[in-house]
C-alpha cells in the first residue's frame, strides 16, 4: 500500500468504509496516524483493520483532527458533515488528496489526471495500456480500478494515471498533475452543483492545482472548455488534442467510433508529452482490449460480431456506440431514465433491427416503430440475443447498448453485461 510519514502522529476521521474508505484507514494506520472510522452498516465496520477507533464523526467533537476523509459519494452541498467539520475548522478531503500529500515520500514519478463528462474511463485505461506496453511502470487508479492507497508504490520513473470525477476533485486541494486531461464537458450531476457553471468550476480545479511547466490536454476548445481553463496558472503548457493526427482507426479493433477517436487523440497527446513516440504508441493502440462492458468485443460467431456495451445506461452514452458500426442489431431497454431516445435518433440509420427488453421495452419499441425501424419486443436479454443471432448476417453486429439502468432485471450493469456474454457463449 501507499504510506507516508506525512500522516504520522496526525488524527483523521474516516466516514464511509467501502473499498476506498477501508484502504484509507489501512494506509493511515500503517503510516502511524490515529484513525476514527465510521460506517452506518455494522458489516462494513467489521471489515475495518485493527487499530481504528469507531465513532460517528457527526457525533464527536472534531476539534484537533487534521482532516475528515469522506467518499466521493457524500454530497458536499447537503450533507451535515460539511457544516460540522467547518465549525471545528477541520478540512474535508478524499483519498486522492491523501495520495497528493504522500507524493513527496514516493520515488520520483509523474502523475496524469484525466477528467471530463464522458470518455475519461476509456482514456485513462488507454493511456495506462500504452505506457505499460512501452515498458513504463504504470498504475491506474482514482475513479477506476482499485483504491489508489491500496496499491504498491511505483519504482522510480513510474507514472500514476488517475481518472478523476468532479466529486473527487472537490475533495482534492494539492494534486499537481504533470499532465491534466479534459476529455469534454457537458451538463451532468447538476443536483450536486450550482448549475452548469458550478460543475465546470469543479473540473477547472484540476488545472488550477497544476504548477508551472506542467501540461494540459484538451480534446476540444469549445466555449465550455475555454471557461474551465481560463483560470489555469501561467506557465502551463496546452495541447489541443484535436490538432493531433491519429492515423488509421481501423487498425484498433477496440477503439471504433467517433467517440473513441476523441479518446485516442487525448491519449496520444498525453503519451507524447510523457516522451513516447511512433511504434510504442501504435503498438498500444493496436493491442488495447477495451473496458469491460463498454464497447467490449465479446465474440465473433459465423461472421457476426457481438458487442457488450452494458455500461451505456442512458441514451447519451448509447449514441456513440450506434455511431461506431454501420449495421447493428440493437438490444436496448431496462429501467428508463428518460422517455425518449432523442440522442440516439441521428444514428437510427445504422440500426438493422431493434430488440427491446425490460421495463422500457414497450416504450422503446414504439419509438423505433415510429422511426420506421423493425423491432421485436424480446422481453429478456437471453431471448433478444437468440433472436438477433438467428437473423444477423456476416459483417453485421449484435450489440447490447441498453440506454437504460439495469435494476429492473439485474443487480447492476456489470451483471447485465455478464448475462450478455453468457447468452452469446450459449449460442
Amino acid at each position: 500500500m501507499i504510506t507516508s510519514p506525512a500522516f504520522a502522529g496526525k488524527r483523521y476521521a474516516v466516514l464511509g468504509l467501502a473499498r476506498s474508505g477501508l484502504a484509507t484507514v489501512e494506509a493511515l494506520l500503517a503510516s502511524g496516524a490515529e484513525v476514527t472510522a465510521w460506517d452506518g452498516k455494522e458489516e462494513a465496520r467489521a471489515k475495518a483493520p485493527a487499530g481504528a477507533t469507531f465513532a460517528d464523526p457527526m457525533e464527536i467533537d472534531l476539534a484537533g483532527y487534521d482532516a475528515v476523509i469522506v467518499s466521493p459519494g457524500v454530497p458536499l452541498n447537503r450533507h451535515p458533515i460539511v457544516a460540522h467539520a467547518h465549525k471545528a475548522h477541520v478540512p474535508i478531503i478524499g483519498d486522492i488528496e491523501l495520495f497528493a500529500q504522500a507524493r513527496a515520500s514516493l520515488l520520483p514519478h509523474r502523475v496524469v489526471g484525466i477528467t471530463g463528462t464522458n470518455g475519461k474511463s476509456t482514456t485513462t485505461a488507454l493511456i495506462t495500456h500504452i505506457l505499460e506496453t512501452a515498458g513504463v511502470p504504470t498504475l491506474m487508479g482514482g475513479n477506476i480500478g482499485l483504491p489508489i492507497l491500496s496499491r504498491d508504490p511505483l519504482p522510480e520513473g513510474g507514472v500514476y494515471v488517475l481518472e478523476l470525477s468532479s466529486y473527487q476533485i472537490d475533495l482534492t486541494y494539492t494534486l499537481d498533475c504533470d499532465v491534466a486531461v479534459l476529455t469534454n464537458i457537458t451538463p451532468d450531476h447538476l443536483d450536486r452543483y450550482d448549475g452548469f457553471e458550478g460543475y465546470a468550476a469543479s473540473k477547472a480545479r484540476l488545472f488550477s492545482m497544476q504548477g508551472e511547466g506542467h501540461a494540459a490536454v484538451v480534446d476540444a476548445y469549445s466555449e465550455a472548455e475555454y471557461a474551465v481553463l481560463d483560470d489555469a496558472p501561467d506557465g502551463l503548457g496546452f495541447m489541443l488534442s484535436d490538432e493531433v493526427a491519429i492515423g488509421d482507426q481501423a487498425n484498433w479493433p477496440a477503439l471504433q467510433g467517433p467517440h473513441n477517436a476523441q479518446n485516442v487523440r487525448c491519449a496520444l497527446a498525453t503519451c507524447r508529452i510523457l516522451g513516447l513516440e511512433g511504434e510504442a504508441i501504435e503498438r498500444g493502440l493496436r493491442t488495447y482490449p477495451g473496458l469491460p462492458h463498454r464497447m467490449e468485443r465479446v465474440a465473433e460467431v459465423n461472421g457476426v460480431l457481438f458487442v457488450n456495451d452494458s455500461k451505456a445506461t442512458n441514451a447519451t452514452a448509447t449514441a456513440p456506440a450506434l455511431a461506431a458500426y454501420p449495421l447493428i442489431h440493437w438490444i436496448l431497454g431496462g429501467l428508463p431514465k428518460t422517455d425518449d431516445l432523442d440522442d440516439c435518433a441521428p444514428h437510427f440509420d445504422h440500426v438493422v433491427k431493434g430488440y427491446t427488453i425490460g421495463d422500457a421495452g414497450p416504450m422503446f419499441a414504439r419509438i423505433l416503430k415510429e422511426a420506421g425501424k423493425p423491432v421485436e419486443e424480446s422481453g429478456t436479454l437471453e431471448a433478444a440475443v437468440r433472436a438477433a443471432a438467428a437473423i444477423a448476417r456476416p459483417g453485421e453486429v449484435v450489440m447490447l447498448s441498453p440506454a437504460c439502468a439495469s435494476f429492473d432485471q439485474f443487480k447492476d450493469y456489470e451483471a447485465r453485461g455478464v448475462a450478455f456474454r453468457d447468452a452469446v457463449a450459449a449460442l
